[in-house]
């Protein structure tokens, strides 16, 4: 077994390579055979109707919950990390929210409607949004009790505790911020009632983040110090030239 001459990764022959590669092809069936059922799971899960009014500030006006869904029956919200005395969007739901814009005609077409939430003031909102280049739908929760209902917003007396409630459970305070991210789905029936049927915290988004699992496959993988340790706004990134490494 001889050892690259770019590091300390093993090389060895390509009998050898195919034999390894069919033992964690098993795993990796194993990981699909997994995530089918969790998604099976996840679409059986009860649901919760929503009785508490939200109202949100969007271009046209002020809208309630009911009409984020834009005449579709399925609403998808994620939860962007943008608190109202913030210059800027979060990094991470920023890396996340690359994603979207190309997403939204295949969501629309399969009756599911995107719309990105955060307790910055509208103008705020718009703003960055233009700054980023994005067109997906994005509103203001600002006034609302809605981020703080759903566990992605947390109130000064909630930091002042030792632990606030997160990812449905009580996390240290200082593992938490006075933002976080999320992911939460409703379902609008013909009669207009509106149903909570699941939210996602954490690292439980990452699937929606393509650039993370091209990495996952790539030579050095995600290549962090930190959960998403590597990411910058796409605007920020230094232009480095074609062919250069990004690890010295």
């Amino acid at each position: 077994m001889d050892i690259a001459s770019s590091g300390s990764h093993p090389v060895i022959s390509r009998e050898e390579w195919l034999k390894q590669r069919r033992t964690l092809l098993a795993l990796e069936k194993e990981e699909t055979r997994l995530r089918d059922k969790v998604r099976a799971a996840r679409q059986a899960l009860p649901w919760v109707k929503v009785d508490k009014e939200y109202l949100f500030d969007t271009p046209t006006g002020r809208r309630p919950l009911a009409d984020l869904f834009d005449g579709r029956s399925q609403l998808m919200i994620y939860h962007f990390m943008f608190g109202p005395d913030w210059d800027a969007g979060c990094p991470g739901c920023s890396f996340m929210s690359d994603h979207m814009d190309g997403a939204l005609p295949h969501l629309n077409n399969h009756d599911v409607t995107y719309v990105a939430v955060s307790r910055a003031p509208l103008d705020k909102i718009e703003a960055y949004k233009k700054r980023m280049g994005w067109r997906f739908p994005w509103v203001s929760s600002y006034g609302s009790d809605f981020n703080f209902d759903f566990h992605v917003s947390f109130t000064p007396e909630e930091l002042a505790g030792e632990t606030i409630r997160y990812n449905f459970t009580d996390i240290p305070r200082e593992m938490g911020h006075d933002e976080l991210p999320g992911l939460s789905a409703f379902y609008k029936n013909a009669a207009g009632e509106v149903f909570h049927t699941y939210s996602s915290y954490a690292r439980g988004g990452e699937e929606l983040c393509a650039t993370l699992m091209i990495l996952d496959r790539a030579p050095l993988g995600r290549n962090e110090t930190s959960t998403l340790s590597f990411v910058k706004r796409h605007d920020e990134y230094e232009e480095k030239p074609q062919g250069s490494s990004c690890c010295h």
